[in-house]
């Protein structure tokens, strides 16, 4: 991942230009569909069922957006002069999903190493920002959209503190048409805790606690000098600025989030510790065995992003559906969480696939549905504008033939992003109408 724009905007055509002349594959794959026009007019979507998430079923309902915003809900609402009016009856209107854990636009061919941007080099990363490097013309976005997802948490990669994540609507010319958030938290692979015997390490025990000790020690010192910094920030404002230490500044003023990357329940008790000597605001992301440290996660106010349902069992005398179960157990353990598709790019796109999967094990549908909207904009401080069809909120919704939970029936047939038409085509649809046609 590259550390700042300056350098993408005299790279980027550069490495085109030698791409060309020496007839590689080019790193900076694109797509050809155009983003949508901003709305210039209202749009009343005409007597659909309205899954608002924070208010129920709405059937047979209207709805109205104007500049980007939801203006009006409610039944036979009057037209507003000079409105496109389109009849979505019989259809389901949701809130746009939200994918809380992906490097969509960071990855495009993972065995192609010119088209991966989603880490950088080195352990200690607080000064690296995900939106920098973000491709907006992705080939794998338009493929995601399709499956309803209209907002991505992109997050960098690589161990230890890996960078500051950004929210992104997945529409937009340039990244900064499609920024939503640019920083939303700082994130961290907690080092890990266990030392049992695995194929792809066998290094004796003793040996890899002394790396795991000295992963943790390293990590406190990170956020000892972090600490330091902020402090002397603090007391004195005209101290250089240090770009390694200003990405954690958000982090102890209070307006950044913590993203402790653990599955392990004894990383996640470690990292809560952690999180409580620093005095910052914590949020898992992974969560396996977080049903294990629910006292600790809801008396600390830590939610959780699940890393998605269609896991293998973690320990071998987990259950064979123990995957599948988790956000049934988190729920029931009443913490509060989202869930994601365990990060990755082109897997994101399973999003409602996966929450679908845990409804089939005991997971309410309602719950499922708000884990994937509503709930996930909770944990990463947008739900003043995303994640339900309220007034005032943004236009940024869906329209389906179906459940959009079930993939045999969800059929999501328009998409919308800040009043946006968005186009649904991809190379998936373009394939699909080149064999079709086959005679």
């Amino acid at each position: 991942m590259r550390r700042d724009s300056h350098s993408v905007r005299i790279l980027g055509p550069l490495v085109a230009v030698l791409t060309a002349l020496l007839g590689l594959p080019g790193p900076t794959l694109s797509h050809d569909y155009l983003p949508g026009h901003p709305q210039n007019a209202p749009v009343l979507l005409k007597g659909g069922n309205l899954f608002t998430v924070s208010g129920g079923v709405l059937e047979s309902t209207d709805l109205l957006f104007e500049n980007g915003r939801i203006t009006a809900i409610g039944p036979d609402l009057p037209v507003p002069t000079g409105a496109e009016i389109i009849d979505v009856a019989g259809r389901n209107v949701y809130p746009g999903l939200i994918a809380a854990n992906s490097s969509l636009g960071l990855t495009e061919i993972g065995a192609v190493r010119a088209t991966e941007d989603a880490s950088e080099v080195g352990l200690d990363k607080g000064e690296i920002r995900a939106w920098v490097a973000y491709n907006p013309d992705s080939e794998i976005i338009p493929t995601v959209r399709a499956n309803g997802i209209t907002t991505a948490l992109v997050i960098p990669g690589g161990r230890l503190v890996m960078g500051r994540s950004s929210l992104i609507n997945l529409d937009g010319w340039t990244v900064e048409d499609a920024l939503e958030q640019p920083e939303v938290g700082l994130h961290l692979s907690w080092p890990s805790v266990s030392v049992g015997d695995n194929w792809w390490d066998e290094r004796p025990i003793e040996e890899k606690k002394k790396d795991q000790a000295e992963e943790r020690a390293r990590l406190l010192g990170v956020f000892d000098d972090a600490r330091a910094y902020f402090g002397a920030k603090q007391a004195d404002s005209s101290i250089p600025v240090d770009s390694r230490w200003e990405g954690f500044v958000p982090l102890f003023e209070g307006r950044m989030r913590l993203f402790v990357h653990a599955d392990d329940y004894r990383q996640i008790e470690q990292a809560v510790a952690f999180s409580r000597e620093y005095g910052l605001k914590l949020a898992i992301v992974g969560g396996r065995e977080a049903y294990q440290a629910a006292e600790l996660l809801i008396s600390n106010d830590v939610p959780v992003i699940l890393g998605g349902t269609q896991r293998l069992p973690m320990r071998e005398d987990d259950p064979y559906d123990f995957g599948y179960r988790t956000a049934t157990m988190v729920y029931e353990a009443g913490i509060p969480f989202c869930i994601s598709t365990g990060g990755g790019a082109s897997g994101v796109r399973n999003l409602a696939i996966q929450a679908g999967h845990a409804v089939g094990f005991g997971l309410p549908a309602e719950v499922a549905l708000r884990s994937i909207t509503l709930s996930a904009a909770e944990i990463l401080g947008v739900d003043k504008d995303l994640g339900s069809l309220e007034v005032g909120k943004k236009a940024t919704l869906i329209v389906s033939k179906g459940d959009i939970l079930d993939p045999l029936t969800a059929g999501v047939q328009m998409m919308f992003i800040n009043g946006r038409a968005v186009d649904l085509s991809s190379k998936h649809t373009e394939l699909y109408e080149k064999y079709r046609a086959r005679q």
